[in-house]
């Protein structure tokens, strides 16, 4: 293991710039693509966990998207009145919202996937490269969130 980097202050030296750049830049590049099938970028992101597996509860969803409900709510509501998704209490617990998608939530997967082959694209990264810094990033989160020191 290499030693940790020297202390800075300035700013092209920190890693949580160089990530929050990183950050706005991706998304500031899905913007105009989303605009044109009518999402937002985090209701994309619910989406796509619908996609993967449908009637998700909104406890399964924030978790998975690290939202608060008071977050998810909101965007929720909205993604039902644009007739993408239901939502309605769980019969087996009342105290638990479950979150499907409606027909035009399902025929928006495939223009959803043209947008992420645009991404892939725009980023210009082999496959390699692509596992390799989700790994990475990944990596961040759980240290990060384990406590360890990353900057």
């Amino acid at each position: 293991m290499s030693a940790l980097p020297a202390p800075s202050v300035a700013l092209d030296d920190q890693l949580c710039f160089a990530l929050y750049a990183a950050s706005r830049a991706v998304t500031a590049r899905y913007r105009p693509l989303l605009d044109a099938i009518g999402l937002t970028y985090p209701q994309y992101l619910v989406m796509m966990l619908l996609w993967e597996e449908d009637h998700q509860t909104v406890g399964q969803l924030g978790s998975r998207l690290s939202l608060d409900s008071g977050t998810l709510s909101p965007l929720l509501k909205r993604l039902t009145a644009a007739g993408l998704v239901t939502r309605h209490r769980r019969v087996e617990d009342e105290r638990s919202v479950s979150v499907a998608l409606t027909d035009a939530g399902r025929a928006l997967e495939q223009k959803a996937y043209r947008v992420s082959e645009q991404m892939i694209g725009a980023v210009g990264f082999d496959t390699d490269e692509i596992v390799d810094l989700r790994r990475r990033l990944k990596t961040l989160v759980d240290r990060v969130n384990g406590g360890e020191a990353v900057c």
